[in-house]
Formats: C-alpha cells, structure tokens, sequence
C-alpha cells in the first residue's frame, strides 16, 4: 500500500509541473495633473521541476484589468431629426480598462472552454446578464460598450505581443492611456500549452491620484460645497481677468 499511495499522488499532480515567476516594471503609478498614460513593462520566467516538457509549445497570455463597476448603455435614435435615448441596458460588471496580450493569436493559445473558465477574453471580462425582458438584442449593448472603450484604447487586444524565449522567459508591455480610474489593476499571467491553462498568477498595480490632483478629488467627494463655491469663485475670476486682458487690448 505504500507503493501505491506515493503513484496516486504522481497521478494527482498536474500534466505541466511549469509556473510562473513574475516581475512588473512598476506596481504603483500616480496621476497627476500633467498625466498623458503609462506603460508598464510586465516579464517574468517560468519555473520548472522538470525539463521543458515535449508536445505543444509553452504560449503565454497577461491580462490587466482596472475596477469593474456597473455601466448603463443607451441606444439612441433619430426622431423627427432629434437623436434621443430609447432602450437602455446595465451592464452589471465591466472592467474601466482591460488589455489583453498574447504570444500569438487568441484563438490558436486559448481554448474557448478555458476562456470560460477563466474569463480571459475581453467579451468574457465584462458580465451582463439584467436586460429587460423588452430587450431582445441585449449583446448588441455589450457589443457597443467594447467598441466605444476600444476607440478609446481602454479595452485592449495585443495578440502576437508577449515575447517568448526558449519557453523559458517572457515579457510585453502594457500601454495605459491617459484616462486611468483609480484602484487595484488586477494583472494576470496564463501559461497554455495546446490552448490550455497550465499555470496562472495574479498580482495588482496601483493606481492613485497624488498632488493637487488627489486633494482636489477628496475635495469633491468629502466637501462637495466647499468645492462647488471654490469652483465658481475661479470661473468668476477667469472670467473678470479674460475680460480685463481684452478691455487692455483694445485700449
């Protein structure tokens, strides 16, 4: 019986024995008034007990992923030649920014049950599931929110943009545009082999206002009035000194 139980354990064991160790360029990235976007560098190595093992080649796949919140989508249309909102769908759960890169095209190092599983994709990312029962074309409202997003470089897709060396090392980088939320970005390393996951790591990067920027944000959110009157106080005073520098001009 001692014999068998150390072979149940070697059965047990995953058919991959590879995981991965992982290194950000930077876990913490601060917005300030002057912030144009980011990039972070995301490399890391795999671990192996074992030789590289035979069979399908080691392909690698990093998500990065801001909050999910709730996002209401509208539908307009045109009527009497005014565009006004008709339907309108929430969608419960959709990341402010996702990035999806990959060592080669999507389809060939991810199966779809896998996508599933783990919600890899960036239509898997985003959870919409509360459409009215008027609502017969609910995906179309998903379908917008990633086509608007990916306009605006927020939902990203980078296939063939992980580099892979001797299916050991690894590394791609990540751009961040200008329009951060902020909070935790969740960052996810996949290894696949035959498109499916053998080994998966998780870590965050942290994104926070700082300066100026930061105490007014706080302010807005803790002192609303204080932060309405000093608003209006500054648009009064740009206003008074635009019509100063003009009424000088034309003296």
């Amino acid at each position: 019986m001692r014999f068998v139980l150390p072979f149940l354990f070697l059965l047990s064991l995953p058919a991959w024995a590879e995981s991965v160790v992982l290194g950000l360029s930077q876990n913490e990235i601060a917005i300030t008034t002057s912030f144009d976007g980011s990039e972070i560098l995301v490399f890391g190595a795999v671990k192996r007990d074992v030789p590289v093992p035979e069979g399908p080649e080691l392909e690698v796949i990093i998500t990065v992923a801001g909050p999910s919140v709730p996002v209401m989508v509208r539908r307009k249309e045109k009527r009497l030649g005014i565009w006004v909102n008709t339907d309108a769908v929430e969608v419960d759960r959709a990341p402010s920014f996702y990035a999806v890169a990959t060592s080669g095209l999507l389809r060939d190092v991810l199966r779809d049950i896998e996508d599933l599983r783990y919600q890899i994709s960036v239509p898997r990312a985003i959870r919409s599931v509360g459409a009215p029962m008027t609502i017969t074309d609910a995906t179309e409202f998903t379908e917008a929110l990633i086509r608007i997003r990916s306009n605006a470089q927020l939902y990203q897709l980078q296939e063939n943009h992980v580099v892979v060396d001797e299916q050991t090392l690894f590394r791609a980088r990540i751009e961040l545009p200008a329009a951060l939320t902020e909070g935790a970005y969740a960052t996810r390393i996949f290894l696949t082999r035959g498109g499916e996951v053998v080994s998966n790591y998780e870590t965050s990067i942290d994104v926070r206002k700082v300066g100026m920027e930061r105490w007014l944000f706080g302010l807005s959110r803790e002192q609303p009035i204080i932060y309405g009157l000093m608003s209006l106080a500054i648009a009064i005073f740009a206003g008074w000194s635009a019509s100063a520098a003009f009424s000088l001009l034309r003296n």
